[in-house]
């Protein structure tokens, strides 16, 4: 195991740059074979790599195996993983149940090219579970769902404009970080303001006529974890109502906030839903849904119906562990209980960055945490300064140095098999930054 950090180590803190330089030499002189498979596969992959997420300087590190909540490298380097695959690693690594399953699946075909029983088994749960989910319809991920989503509203309301968020995520094809992305999918967006009722009602009035749908996260997740407050979505509801809009959640992140995800902890219900990440058990997947009578532009009965197709929509992988996942594994008590861990995390957290008097503070709901370098409320995604972006990667470098998996931007998402001893290591692992690291924090 990586040792902790050690503060009789003194680590370089005279300035920001001096303390990068020496985590960054940490960072590469115990991962060579990390550094080697990066630039063998810089030949025959632009980056080196073909998940943009996951690609980070000087290298990014291999992961060779993982069980449970523990991850091991390609150096042979092992770690408490804390990143849970950006929330889709709910259920760790290799859990015996669903390994045993997709085992006994895989002996009776993987593709049979037709409906299988188990699709509607486990469309059936999620309709159960989710407030807004009265039909359902698979995808392959989170953004193919939040693409078939956007095409329903506009298919139902004959409109075409739609409204989303400065700084949101809504996938590869629909990322608004930085106002937007030239890959994003050409809908007609405008972008609002987080968290800003009277700035997004302005802009709901002003394009009422022609407006099909507002889009977006109930917490922002790639954003920052930020979440929205209950005023705002409740604002947005009865705003999109009013124009004959539909109002969209995308929970692909926050579904797993409570067994019936943000809508049913705050009980707002949007007209369409989407989901995906952790929800087949770590297999691919995404979902789309909600009213039935905007989904039924997609019911193959009647004439003139959309089409929606995808080779993959309903593998019979996705198909069954979702239907163990959900249905059996990740009940009511065990996301309620997660949620708690979660908020108990925050607190610790937040609480020990008080107590050294650092600009540093944790946001988020539930099991996804997030860290900021700044004091005060965070209600909107923000552009980092040059010492915010430096102090994340500091973070993130030292988290790895201590033995611990996190998200390149800091987040935690934590899985099912993260327990007491665990979280622990990861409080002990923050409070010695925040020890060790003050003079870099102070402000």
């Amino acid at each position: 195991m990586t040792p902790p950090l050690d503060a009789s180590a003194a680590p370089r803190n005279s300035d920001l740059e001096a303390a990068l330089a020496e985590a960054r030499e940490n960072y590469s002189s115990i991962r060579p074979n990390s550094a080697t498979a990066h630039e063998a596969a810089r030949q025959v992959m632009p980056g080196g790599n073909t998940r943009t997420t996951l690609f980070y300087t000087p290298f990014p590190t291999a992961m060779k195996s993982g069980q449970g909540c523990y991850l091991e490298d390609i150096d042979g380097n092992k770690y408490l993983d804390l990143c849970g695959e950006y929330t889709a690693g709910l259920f760790g690594h290799s859990d015996p149940r669903i390994q045993a399953l997709l085992f006994q699946v895989i002996q009776n075909g993987i593709s049979l090219a037709s409906v299988g029983e188990n699709e509607a088994k486990l469309a059936a749960i999620l309709c159960a579970r989710f407030p807004a989910l009265e039909l359902v319809r698979f995808t392959n991920s989170g953004t193919e769902s939040n693409l078939m989503a956007l095409a329903a509203a506009r298919a139902h309301t004959g409109r075409s404009k739609i409204i989303a968020f400065r700084g949101g995520y809504h996938g590869g094809v629909m990322s608004f970080v930085g106002g937007g992305s030239v890959v994003n999918a050409p809908f007609s967006v405008t972008l609002a303001e987080y968290n800003d009722l009277p700035g997004t009602l302005a802009l709901i009035r002003e394009h009422a006529a022609d407006l099909a749908a507002v889009l977006l996260e109930p917490m922002m997740g790639s954003g920052g974890c930020i979440p929205a407050t209950r005023d705002f979505l409740a604002g947005l509801r009865d705003a999109t109502r009013e124009v004959g809009a539909l109002l969209i959640f995308d929970e692909v992140m926050t579904s797993r906030h409570t067994a019936g995800g943000l809508q049913k902890l705050h009980g707002i219900t949007p007209d369409l839903v989407t989901l995906g990440k952790y929800i087949a058990g770590g297999m691919s997947f995404g979902a789309f849904g909600g009213r039935a009578d905007v989904m039924s532009v997609f019911d193959s009965h009647k004439p003139g119906a959309l089409t929606h197709a995808g080779t993959f929509n309903n593998n019979v992988l996705s198909m069954s562990a979702g239907m163990l996942a959900m249905g059996e594994i990740f009940d009511d008590s065990a996301a309620e209980a997660l949620r708690k861990r979660g908020d108990g995390l925050r607190d610790a957290l937040n609480a020990i960055c008080a107590k050294h008097g650092v600009a540093m503070q944790f946001t988020g709901i539930g099991s996804m945490v997030q860290p900021h370098f700044r004091l005060g409320p965070i209600l909107r995604p923000y552009t980092a300064t040059a010492q915010e972006e430096g102090l994340r990667e500091l973070f993130f470098l030292d988290m790895m140095k201590a033995g611990i998996y996190i998200a390149r931007r800091g987040m935690v998402a934590l899985s099912l098999p993260v327990g007491e001893p665990e979280l622990a290591r990861y409080v002990a692992a923050v409070e010695e930054f925040c020890a060790s690291r003050k003079p870099l924090m102070v402000g």
